[in-house]
């Protein structure tokens, strides 16, 4: 809402960084740099991931632009999706994870887990600077996964998601609703555009 990134630790201390067109290189250096003035020390690993052609976040003079109106329509869309995935996520008695979100493709996501143990998964599934650790981890056991999107890297407009890991048999081929939803044989899950359910007459129960 203010456009500022706050830091702010239990014994009070409280920083506030604006948000404003600049260069990654140049914001970069604010957060590590005040996280530090705060007491707090952290290495992160500088290179975005699954990106193409990613550039160390201290070297990225590249990118700099910023839209206030933008940045806060997506965040309005996340604060709805969460509020639909976590209602969703409350009709399954299983293990499930919260509702979270993903800093490579900036995705909101939530999974459902089976507690089968799943056949190794491809070495970072063919996604460009993800590290085979995580994928490691987050597929080692059959997954079923629900998700917003962006877009990127396949499809050029937001999308809600859904897709299983590793895929049972028949699963693509399932009938499903609505009809704006599809099978997507590039990105092997289900979409369905962001369009579809913003314009719904009811968008959560879409």
């Amino acid at each position: 809402m203010d456009h500022v990134l706050r830091a702010s630790t239990s014994d009070g201390g409280r920083r506030e960084i604006a948000l404003f067109p600049r260069s990654v290189a140049d914001f970069y250096t604010d957060p590590m740099h005040t996280l530090s003035d705060l007491g707090i020390e952290v290495r992160i690993h500088e290179v975005p991931n699954e990106i193409r052609d990613a550039i160390r976040f201290s070297e990225d003079h590249v990118h700099a632009a910023y839209d206030r109106e933008l940045a806060q329509r997506f965040w309005r869309i996340l604060v709805q999706s969460a509020r639909v995935m976590s209602e969703f996520r409350t009709s399954f008695v299983g293990k499930c994870s919260p509702v979270h979100f993903f800093w490579g493709s900036f995705d909101l996501a939530v999974t459902r887990f089976s507690g089968r143990r799943a056949p190794p998964f491809p070495a970072a599934g063919g996604v460009p600077n993800l590290p085979e650790a995580v994928v490691f981890d987050a597929y080692s056991h059959e997954v079923s996964s629900a998700g917003f999107w962006p877009g990127g890297q396949g499809i050029d407009y937001p999308a809600f998601y859904s897709y299983a890991s590793p895929a049972p048999p028949g699963f693509s081929s399932a009938s499903i609703r609505p009809v704006q939803a599809f099978w997507s044989h590039d990105l092997s899950e289900y979409i369905l555009p962001y369009d579809a359910v913003r314009t719904a007459r009811d968008p959560s129960r879409r």
